[in-house]
């Protein structure tokens, strides 16, 4: 006999679990995590990609391509094998437009209670399609996530190793405003290419001196020299 206890309370049962796995093989990251002088977690940019992935031969095979040494972390991730590389930008194989996805977020600690795509709620079904409330301006969307009251850029790029696309496939989280600013562009792109194609994906340095003459540099993730893969390969021949 089985319990019956959630035919009176069909909403609390407990959802069934899918795999938060996906069929990559794993993540390049633009940043990582330290410990400032009072024990803190404080996140860090990163002037080389670094790499994780839960198969050794991957692993080896990154170190290979772009320097830097596996080693295995306590990470509780499925991902916890680590490659700090030596290379600000690789070259990427996306399969058309659909490998770059992006929506809005906005998290209270675990919680997700903003899920959009700027204009129209995306979650939950209930709210699915309906305005969602957000600034128009662009630069109002910035400051209402600076202030926690809006949602932030969520964006995954899912790409393959031009130079071993065997290894299969790997993916970029982000989210950099100064992607999302750019977005459109590299869909059009993509889209005119109308196929697999090529580009770099690269840490790009930007530097700036305020009008308080503070000088400020930090690193963002962009793509560019998007091209069509048959295109890039017949002109290494």
């Amino acid at each position: 006999m089985a319990l019956r206890i959630f035919e009176t309370d069909p909403d609390a049962a407990p959802k069934e679990r899918t795999s938060f796995a996906d069929d990559t093989v794993g993540r390049f990251h633009s940043g990582t995590t330290a410990q400032d002088a009072r024990g803190n977690t404080i996140p860090v940019s990163l002037a080389e990609w670094r790499i994780t992935t839960g198969e050794r031969s991957v692993a080896d095979a990154v170190a290979q391509l772009f320097g830097g040494q596996p080693v295995e972390t306590d990470s509780e991730s499925e991902n916890f094998i680590e490659v700090l590389s030596t290379v600000e930008t690789v070259s990427v194989i996306l399969d058309g437009p659909g490998a770059i996805y992006s929506d809005l977020k906005l998290w209270n600690r675990n919680k997700l209670v903003h899920h959009c795509d700027g204009v129209e709620f995306l979650s939950p079904d209930e709210k699915a399609g309906q305005p969602c409330g957000c600034p128009r301006l662009f630069a109002e969307r910035k400051q209402a996530a600076k202030d926690f009251v809006g949602p932030s850029p969520s964006i995954a790029v899912t790409f393959r190793l031009a130079d071993d696309p065997e290894l299969g496939e790997f993916k970029f989280q982000t989210g950099s405003w100064t992607m999302a600013e750019v977005l459109h562009i590299y869909d059009n792109a993509l889209t005119k290419v109308g196929g697999e194609a090529v580009a770099n994906l690269t840490l790009e340095l930007v530097e700036y001196t305020t009008k308080a003459g503070r000088n400020v540099s930090y690193r963002k993730p962009v793509l560019t020299g998007i091209r069509s893969y048959n295109s890039a390969v017949a002109e290494e021949r």
